[in-house]
């Protein structure tokens, strides 16, 4: 067991207050808590940025207006608007104000949800004393004797030198140059296990607002005051620096344009109707302005980007710009490091292959006592494959361990009676047993054969050998390592595949065992014996053949990938230099995330895209309604068109106006929730979007204005 599995395994275990708030689901209570942020959004100079809900709240405006007015612009000024003017134009005014104030209610919702989270955040913010410490790292690595000086972490600059020790406070963001320690992240992952930090590797990043639990780290400070990774979460996750996509743009330009489409289509218009009045036609327009306009997607189109970075922050995966989300969702090209995504990272020992004169039991048995003085996990899946098979383990004291070391590259037992035991690299065990008597050349070829075999598998091959007192050596067999591929890894590649996504796995090993775990896994292509450039050079190309790459890393070296990739995800626990790199972090550090994260990319496009359709066919449904109850009585031969057998032209309009402000705040769960993705190819997306959103965005309206109709009938006056 690692020593980060150990201390997560013997840590004591508290609930997450941080996925709590993040799980909250959504209902009346968040609509409550949204209002107000919705009314402070009516500010014109914050409404303006929503071109097509700026111009339902001019409408509104206009309307109140007209309202007001009214019984003073009636033809015979002695006399008031009659009750039935009155209560319609008060109807419509009402209810375009409450049209924006759902629009804003929308994105206030979606906000709300990201200020909740940052609350959590915030809180670790803690202000603490800070050690710094004035030494060189390099010449003095312990520190034992550094003048230490007090400070308060906001003064922390970049390049200081800070020591922490157990129960504090981590006071910045940093790397560790020294130490090893056992640091609280629930703060920020909201897992309450503690994970391991160390310096000299992949390890060795701290985030300001964690504390460290036991052991003293020396770290060296990575980001300025005011600029930590907890301060740049916050500002995110509350969505304040959140910027239009490209797609998000092109969209708004598109609903701007058919605003501006309508609005002259509209004032084109002379409803003459039953409305001879002119503040009364004023009013038509304006409600025939708001129905035609796309109004439902404008209302919803921020809020479906802010739950887009929303749902990844429920994931534990921090995206540094909307241009991230959206990015994933277009990604044709994955890569993917084999070791710890594709496959486990530690192999394991799947089956020992005796040569011939040997029986698996003898093997087993010297494997077994060979890797009682092994810690890797290796060593222990030999045991624990000597277990599942039946055979006994021999017991430590029956001779003297000899542990693996990194120059021998074998471990092994020296016993009482002078007889010898090895386990390790082929090479390595080959020039132990030559020192004793030589061998059987068909038996070295058998051998030779067995560790072909496994490497052309994608194995490991550990061979096995005994030496007696009396100097006589003979190899007994070989131990079967393999990389063990993640369950149901296959599976979702081959749903990447119906996506479209191209999968490619990454790795240092040798070609014919990266060919055998890739065939395992179901990949697309591997990249064998990788190293930094060659990751460059193989984004380079998938970018210049017009496919997006996204990309895991933590690594120093995985920094230039990283920055390459259109989406690079980096890992909580690697370096400073490879979360700077990335346009994503993953707090959880869990490398087959980049797989969710591009589900949920695609999720935020398409929920996008489906409400769009909605919107629009929606649009179709109300031109049915306003224009011939508008029309008919100038235009009989128009009658034909009223297909909903609407009450009056006022209860037409009216319902129409009520129906495109309910169905906007009817959308929020699912603008928030975001449209079930399933794997599948484009054109099945586009087929099952226009049956289900399309054709539901037509008869919806149908359904819905004519309920309201029925109703408003009922009201004295507007029947």
């Amino acid at each position: 067991m690692s020593t980060d599995t150990a201390a997560r395994a013997t840590a004591p275990q508290e609930p997450s207050t941080t996925h709590a708030t993040r799980s909250a689901p959504f209902g009346p209570r968040q609509l409550l808590d949204a209002l107000p942020g919705a009314l402070k959004k009516l500010d014109p100079r914050l409404m303006y940025k929503n071109p097509v809900m700026f111009i339902v709240e001019i409408g509104a405006l206009l309307t109140t207006v007209l309202a007001i007015s009214q019984p003073f612009l009636s033809a015979d000024s002695s006399a008031s608007a009659s009750p039935t003017s009155l209560l319609f134009a008060w109807s419509i005014a009402i209810w375009l104000w409450i049209t924006v104030i759902f629009a804003n209610l929308a994105e206030s919702v979606a906000e709300g949800r990201g200020k909740a989270q940052a609350s959590s955040l915030r809180a670790t913010r803690t202000s603490t004393l800070a050690n710094r410490i004035e030494y060189n790292p390099v010449s003095d690595p312990s520190a034992e004797k550094a003048l230490v000086t007090q400070i308060a972490s906001a003064d922390l600059t970049l390049g200081d030198t800070i020591v922490v020790t157990a129960g504090e406070l981590i006071p910045g963001d940093g790397d560790i140059v020294w130490g090893i320690a056992s640091v609280d992240e629930s703060a920020i992952t909201g897992e309450s296990a503690p994970v391991v930090r160390e310096s000299g590797g992949d390890r060795s990043a701290v985030t300001g607002g964690t504390r460290v639990l036991s052991d003293r780290i020396v770290v060296t400070i990575t980001s300025k005051p005011g600029h930590t990774f907890v301060d740049r979460m916050i500002r995110l996750v509350e969505g304040a620096s959140r910027q239009k996509t490209p797609n998000e743009l092109a969209l708004s330009i598109l609903l701007s344009s058919l605003t501006i489409v309508f609005l002259l289509v509209v004032l084109t218009i002379n409803p003459i109707a039953d409305y001879s009045n002119a503040a009364q036609s004023l009013i038509v327009l304006v409600a025939l302005l708001v129905c035609l306009i796309p109004t439902t997607i404008g209302a919803l189109l921020s809020a479906i980007g802010i739950a887009g970075m929303d749902r990844l922050v429920q994931h534990n995966v921090l995206a540094m710009s909307g241009r991230a989300v959206e990015a994933a969702g277009d990604v044709t090209t994955l890569l993917l490091d084999k070791t710890g995504t594709i496959t486990y990272g530690n192999r394991q020992a799947a089956e020992f292959r005796p040569v011939t004169g040997v029986t698996v039991s003898r093997l087993a048995a010297a494997a077994s006592a060979s890797s009682l003085s092994d810690p890797t996990p290796e060593g222990k899946s030999v045991l624990d494959l000597t277990r599942a098979l039946g055979l006994p383990v021999p017991e430590a004291s029956d001779g003297v361990a000899v542990p693996f070391t990194a120059q021998t590259r074998m471990s092994g037992v020296d016993y009482d009676n002078g007889t010898q035991v090895r386990k390790g690299a082929g090479s390595m065990v080959a020039a132990w047993v030559a020192e004793g008597a030589p061998q059987n050349p068909a038996l070295i070829a058998e051998l030779d054969q067995i560790v072909t075999d496994i490497a052309q598998a994608g194995g490991t091959p550990l061979v096995v050998a005994e030496k007696s007192a009396s100097g006589q050596a003979q190899v007994l067999g070989v131990i079967y390592l393999k990389d063990i591929v993640k369950e149901g890894l296959a599976a979702r590649f081959a749903d990447l595949r119906r996506m479209g996504i191209r999968t490619v796995m990454i790795t240092g090993d040798n070609p014919l065992t990266a060919r055998a775990i890739a065939e395992e896994a179901g990949v697309d292509d591997f990249l064998a014996e990788a190293t930094p450039e060659d990751k460059m050079e193989l984004i380079k190309r998938e970018q210049e053949g017009g496919n997006l790459v996204a990309m895991t890393g933590d690594g120093t070296n995985d920094a230039p990938a990283l920055a390459q990739a259109d989406v690079g995800v980096a890992m909580n626990t690697g370096t400073s230099a490879a979360k700077e790199a990335g346009n994503m972090v993953d707090l959880d550090s869990d490398p087959t995330k980049l797989i969710d994260i591009v589900s949920i990319g695609k999720q935020l496009l398409i929920t996008r895209g489906s409400l769009t359709t909605f919107s629009i066919a929606n649009d179709v449904a109300k031109y049915f309604a306003i224009i011939p109850a508008m029309f008919t009585v100038a235009f009989p031969s128009l009658a034909v068109l009223n297909v909903m057998q609407l009450s009056s032209p006022a209860s037409a309009i009216l319902s129409a106006i009520i129906f495109n402000a309910l169905v906007i705040v009817a959308l929020i769960p699912l603008a928030l929730r975001g449209v079930k993705y399933r794997a599948a190819s484009a054109s099945s997306i586009l087929n099952r979007n226009l049956l289900i959103y399309g054709l539901g965005g037509i008869i919806a309206p149908f359904i819905g204005i004519k309920l309201i109709d029925l109703l408003i009938s009922l009201i004295p006056g507007l029947s």
